[in-house]
Parts: structure tokens; C-alpha cells; sequence
């Protein structure tokens, strides 16, 4: 999984709780899916759950940003890929991109930052030297694919 470009997450499908008045997945749901894909990269770079209840280490999200591009309705299949930006010993860039898993096109996009913390003092710190070595092979794959163009986007009229 640590060697795809992009990591492709499992599909997913819009369930019904997840349509609003207006016919289409809440917002919010975007961002349901966002994180349980997330969930699934960090369970596979070794900071995921497990890690979290042995470890006692975590990532918290610090800032995150959704482009909505076309909507999704109930029963969609979708597709999410994972983009490392870049990362430092503490954070990570990240980019995700959800996909109508049949018909292909971008339904919305989620970049964020994640900073890895001590779930003791819940204070940043820096990841374990193998997850470090990890986030440094993903990039070495991650940095030759294009850069998406949502990435970098301030919010204004």
C-alpha cells in the first residue's frame, strides 16, 4: 500500500443518514470519508489505532481545507487517494482527492496538516524513527506526481 502513487483507500459508497434536504452527501459526510481514509493511510504508516493504544502517540489535525466539486448522491461509490505534500519530524502535508468510483469524475478534494502528538503531556512530538523513515519513502514517490491544483488555496470572494 506504501508504494502506490497515490495510495488509493478502500472504496467507500453514500449511505443514506449521509443525503441532506437537498438530495446530495452533507458536507460534513465529505469529511466523514476524508478521515476514515485517513485512518486507513495512518494504520499503514504505523500511527494509526494500534499504534495510539500501545504507543501513546497520536496525529491531531491542525488545519484542514475542502474544495466540493460536484455533488454525490445516495448509493455513489467513491474513491479517495492519499498525496503526501511533505512532512517534517512533527507534521505532515497531506492532499486527498474523492473520486466517483464509476463515473470517474472529482467530487472534492481535502488538504491538511496532521501533527503527531504525546497522548500523556498532549504535546507535539516528534514521530518514531521508523515512521520518519516511512514518511521519507512515501515522499520519494509522492514528489514526482503532479501537485493537485486545489493545493495552496486561500478562502475569499
Amino acid at each position: 500500500m506504501l508504494d502506490e502513487t497515490p495510495i488509493v483507500c478502500p472504496l467507500m459508497q453514500v449511505r443514506e443518514a449521509w443525503i441532506d434536504y437537498n438530495g446530495h452527501m452533507n458536507m460534513a459526510f465529505y469529511n466523514l470519508v476524508f478521515d476514515k481514509c485517513l485512518d486507513y493511510v495512518y494504520d499503514n504508516l504505523g500511527i494509526g489505532v494500534d499504534y495510539t493504544k500501545v504507543e501513546g502517540g497520536s496525529c491531531f489535525t491542525l488545519e484542514v481545507h475542502v474544495n466540493y466539486l460536484q455533488e454525490l448522491i445516495l448509493g455513489d461509490p467513491m474513491r479517495v487517494t492519499f498525496q503526501l505534500l511533505g512532512w517534517d519530524a512533527k507534521r505532515m502535508h497531506f492532499f486527498e482527492q474523492m473520486y466517483h468510483a464509476d463515473e470517474g469524475y472529482l467530487a472534492a478534494t481535502s488538504e491538511q496538516i496532521g501533527l503527531h502528538v504525546d497522548m500523556q503531556t498532549r504535546k507535539s512530538k516528534p514521530f518514531p524513527d521508523v515512521v520518519q523513515a516511512r514518511l521519507g519513502a512515501l515522499m520519494a514517490l509522492h514528489e514526482t506526481l503532479e501537485t493537485p491544483p486545489q493545493v495552496g488555496h486561500v478562502i475569499g470572494l
